[in-house]
């Protein structure tokens, strides 16, 4: 059984994921694998490859920016406070305003999504944004694999 604990802004497992930081605040440990709560820090005009979840729901809260978001054939746009639904299997992508960056919290039920991060990411040792490299493309999509997700496309890619 977990024990319950608090974390402060910027406390949590910080990641360096595709150009963003990502903060694990509640791992699938925590839960039983229930779900995972992450804070996403997303540089403007950011966008990840398309791609679905083969078993999670995932769900945005967006704290500050905004982005365009594409899922199950619908285009819709999210700022502060909205919550956006990507339910599972659903192919998905978003694509971050360019005026600032997008700061939310993601929730996937069940968890794995932050394994995935933390698969594909590398430690971060300062909570900035760097300058994201280039995307080992094969890679990536062997990492989706083997965390129940599915490559589908280039970043911003219409489903």
């Amino acid at each position: 059984m977990s024990r319950p604990y608090v974390l402060g802004r910027d406390e949590g497992e910080a990641i360096w994921f595709l150009g963003n930081l990502v903060t694990v605040k509640v791992a699938g440990e925590h839960t039983s694998g229930r779900l995972s709560l992450s804070e996403f820090v997303n540089p403007p005009g950011f966008a990840p490859p398309l791609h679905r979840h083969l078993d999670a729901d995932e769900i945005a809260y967006v704290i500050s920016g905004t982005a365009r978001y594409t899922c199950g054939g619908e285009t819709f746009t999210a700022g502060p406070g909205d919550v956006v639904l990507l339910p599972v299997g659903l192919p998905h992508t978003f694509t971050v305003g360019p005026d600032e960056p997008l700061r939310s919290l993601v929730i996937t039920t069940p968890a794995g999504f932050e394994r995935f991060v933390a698969d594909v990411g590398e430690p971060a040792a300062e909570r900035r944004l760097p300058d994201p490299g280039p995307v080992d493309v094969a890679a990536l999509a062997e990492a989706h694999a083997r965390h129940a997700l599915e490559l589908l496309g280039p970043p911003g890619a219409t489903p």
